[in-house]
């Protein structure tokens, strides 16, 4: 595959991903919605803790979103061929940060219902977390390389 069109690619699935998202999150408090994917699939174990539902799916929907923001910022600088800079340095922090903060409202969520996924997804988005963290202390590290190397020439 080209590099042109991977580029092209990632850029529609992230924007369509960015925009779907605040759909979704958006539309989720909305009478109903919740209960019609309930019945959907035929899931009612969370009878009686539908307020909670809303509220921590609403979150994690934001927190996504967020993460989603800031890839887009980040593929922003890709397009402009000047990948290495402070603000996404910047964004890989936020990004882990939402990570962390997705892995706690996990961990929240299993209170009221454990599930084996909910687990793995815990373990992801700690992992997602670290990895994002120590990728920003890398960008750092190059964009630093690459100011230096701008001032000598």
């Amino acid at each position: 595959m080209k590099r042109e069109t991977v580029i092209v690619f990632t850029k529609y699935l992230l924007d369509f991903m960015f925009f779907a998202g605040i759909i979704v999150t958006l539309t989720l408090p909305l009478p109903g919605v919740v209960q019609k994917i309930m019945d959907f699939f035929d899931f009612h174990d969370f009878e009686g803790r539908y307020t909670e539902i809303i509220v921590i799916y609403f979150v994690l929907g934001m927190l996504a979103c967020l993460i989603l923001g800031e890839l887009r910022k980040m593929f922003r600088t890709v397009l402009k061929d000047d990948c290495f800079v402070k603000e996404n340095v910047v964004s890989l922090q936020r990004m882990g940060t939402y990570s962390f903060v997705i892995a706690a409202v996990c961990l929240l969520r299993t209170v009221l219902y454990t599930t084996i996924a909910m687990l793995v997804l815990v373990l992801v988005f700690i992992i997602a977390g670290l990895f994002s963290k120590v990728l920003a202390f890398v960008f750092d590290r190059a964009v630093e390389y690459k100011l230096e190397n701008d001032l000598t020439i």
